[in-house]
């Protein structure tokens, strides 16, 4: 397998979770976003959406995020990301989207990169923008795991809700996000990185990191 990645993009790091929780080799080829490598022809020939990650498996390549950490779930099912039972599954499915939907698209690079760019927002209305979505969807979440407080976010194994949540704090942290009030998410996150599938695919980790 060869996942196409950014260092820092979240996105990317759920996948090198899943990846690494399941225990799979795969080259690492970097796509670096700032460079906007991802617009690349030839990277544009492997990728429609242009956009990381994008796992490549034999002749199969898969992109968005939680759609392939679905497919290694299901290709490669020990341990499993998602719970047996139907509302188990949609529960995690929930918290996952929580994220991934509601807050990651406003906070996205290329979005960031529209409002400074085209619409001339100085960097410090940028900054309140990014730190209003992410603070009050972490919100939503975190009322989310209350309502079952468990080790992570379902039960007490990691699973595809851990993958996404904890690539979202490190966006939140690297742009002095609060998170103080949202302690169920923050719990949950420090249980994660004891983990060596979390702490060692983060990005200052990954070897594009600069």
């Amino acid at each position: 397998m060869q996942l196409y990645n950014y260092f820092r993009s979240s996105a990317s790091y759920r996948v090198r979770i899943a990846l690494a929780l399941k225990g799979l080799d795969y080259d690492y080829l970097p796509v670096h976003l700032v460079r906007r490598e991802h617009l690349d022809d030839s990277y544009t020939a492997l990728s429609a959406s242009r956009l990381v990650p994008t796992l490549q498996d034999g002749d199969a390549v898969l992109s968005q995020s939680l759609a392939i950490i679905e497919y290694l779930d299901e290709t490669h099912p020990q341990p499993p990301l998602l719970p047996a039972d139907a509302r188990g599954r949609a529960r995690v499915r929930a918290i996952a989207l929580d994220i991934a939907c509601e807050i990651h698209p406003l906070n996205n690079l290329r979005v960031l990169r529209y409002l400074t760019h085209s619409l001339k927002l100085s960097e410090d209305d940028k900054n309140r923008w990014y730190r209003h979505w992410v603070e009050t969807g972490l919100e939503v979440v975190d009322r989310q795991l209350a309502v079952q407080p468990a080790e992570f976010c379902h039960g007490d194994q990691p699973g595809l809700a851990d993958c996404v949540l904890v690539p979202q704090i490190f966006n939140a942290q690297r742009f002095g996000c609060r998170t103080d009030h949202v302690p169920n998410v923050m719990r949950v996150h420090e249980r994660c990185m004891q983990l060596d599938a979390f702490f060692k695919t983060r990005p200052e980790a990954c070897p594009d990191a600069s």
